[in-house]
């Protein structure tokens, strides 16, 4: 048994209300020049073979294991790298604040390779409130890098992200 003691169970939730967790940021908590950077992952074998398959770029450069391709190695789409990494952003960054993307132009740099390991930095280049909803448009510059930190792919994308509610603006 444990030495515990746990409070009664109440009729209502706690207060003050606890902070919520794995919410992405408002724009308010974004200025420019801030900078984030993403957790580390490992493209496999089977994010090529499922990503190619789904989106139909079924060219034997991505499925031929044994072709010697000029880029050596199993290269991956530049769409798969902007995938994975979009998908960090996406649950963390702006996860429940992300409105839309509005754009979205990339340059792939060097070739990311099955069991490459990649991560990203993004940096805020501008946020401007928009005239209504509080909302605002949030610019950014994300560069993702390998293993051996060798920049592989950059992108700016621009963002519609919602504002703090009304409620907590007040406090």
């Amino acid at each position: 048994m444990s030495d515990v003691k746990w409070p009664a169970p109440g009729p209502e939730a706690p207060s003050p209300s606890p902070t919520l967790i794995g919410q992405g940021l408002f724009w308010q908590d974004l200025d420019v020049g801030r900078k984030f950077r993403t957790c580390r992952r490992t493209v496999t074998e089977t994010d090529l073979v499922q990503f190619v398959t789904l989106t139909g770029m079924i060219d034997s450069t991505f499925l031929d294991a044994t072709a010697a391709g000029p880029m050596g190695g199993r290269p991956v789409p530049a769409a798969l790298t902007y995938s994975l990494i979009e998908g960090f952003i996406v649950q963390s960054l702006i996860r429940g604040t992300g409105i839309a993307m509005l754009a979205c132009a990339q340059e792939a740099i060097a070739p990311v390779r099955v069991n490459d390991t990649i991560y990203a930095v993004i940096e805020i280049t501008g946020v401007r409130p928009t005239s209504s909803k509080g909302r605002a448009v949030v610019d950014s510059l994300i560069s993702i890098y390998n293993q051996d930190e060798t920049l592989v792919l950059r992108y700016t994308s621009k963002r519609m992200l919602a504002g703090r509610p009304a409620t907590e603006q007040a406090g």
